[in-house]
């Protein structure tokens, strides 16, 4: 074993990785990164580059250097170093592709649709600087591919979000998450108006809305009922052959009937008060006029 750790570390890249010859390390660093070992090759890169900053072989080598990062799938410091390379070359050969590369490898580190999107914001912002700064690019539709598969994972995303509120309302405190749901469901077709979720979307908004109204204090109630029978009227007008249309003809006839019983309750109420205020005023004493 001892033998075999000793020939090791006397084989080839040990010897170059020890050498203080930087046309060595340069050549080495290449000849590495053309072979495929890309680890190896990044080890040398990180101690020529600082020697060969500014000169011509710097070029080639800072985008091999990236190019290092990504194909061992460290995707994140891949990006950083194309858009680097952009920054600094701009008017390179292989200024188009380096940003291309930027966005894919913001692209490829984009995670799942059940995950936070933060990173994801960040891949399209990537792709669309690239696709608006080389819209004549043989990478163009390849990046609009990219692009459409990172608006569905946020529309998915949103819908997850969606459905989350819609499973709390049903637990202790159900009046935020009612409001929470009508808010999110609005704005999920605000934002993602031709979704295939936007029918069952429509539907469970009369069934929020009206729960909504059911479970308000009396002073909102009837606004509330109104709201969901508008809710009702809308999802008829988009969508007037769903399957949901019969779920949400019980739904809107069960907020009609609330709505007239709160009406008669309205009416006692507004009678009584009305009652009320007439018996205080004639119980109120006659103000004294002081005749001088």
């Amino acid at each position: 074993l001892i033998i075999l750790l000793a020939a090791g570390s006397c084989g080839p890249f040990s010897k170059l990785e020890k050498s203080t010859n930087w046309e060595e390390l340069y050549a080495g660093a290449n000849k590495y990164y053309q072979e495929g070992e890309y680890n190896k090759a990044i080890i040398l890169y990180d101690k020529v580059l600082p020697v060969i900053r500014g000169s011509e072989k710097a070029e080639i080598a800072d985008y091999n250097y990236a190019n290092c990062h990504f194909k061992t799938k460290r995707y994140i410091e891949a990006a950083g170093y194309f858009s680097n390379f952009y920054r600094t070359y701009n008017r390179s050969p292989l200024a188009e592709e380096a940003l291309f590369m930027n966005a894919y490898a913001l692209y490829l580190d984009s995670p799942d649709a059940n995950l936070d999107q933060q990173s994801s914001q960040e891949a399209v912002a990537a792709i669309q600087q690239f696709v608006t700064k080389f819209p004549s690019s043989a990478s163009y539709e390849r990046a609009m591919e990219m692009l459409v598969d990172l608006q569905a994972r946020f529309e998915e995303k949103a819908y997850m979000e969606s459905s989350m509120y819609y499973r709390l309302k049903d637990g202790l405190y159900p009046g935020d998450f009612y409001r929470a749901c009508i808010i999110n469901f609005q704005n999920f077709t605000k934002n993602y108006p031709d979704s295939e979720h936007n029918e069952e979307l429509a539907y469970k908004l009369v069934e929020v809305g009206t729960g909504y109204a059911e479970n308000s204090t009396f002073f909102k109630k009837e606004e509330r009922l109104n709201d969901a029978l508008g809710f009702a009227g809308e999802f008829y007008r988009k969508y007037p052959n769903s399957a949901f249309t019969g779920k949400v003809k019980e739904i809107e006839e069960k907020a009609r009937e609330e709505l007239a019983a709160h009406t008669v309750l309205k009416n006692e109420y507004n009678e009584r008060l009305a009652e009320q205020k007439a018996k205080a005023l004639e119980n109120k004493p006659l103000e004294k006029v002081e005749i001088k």
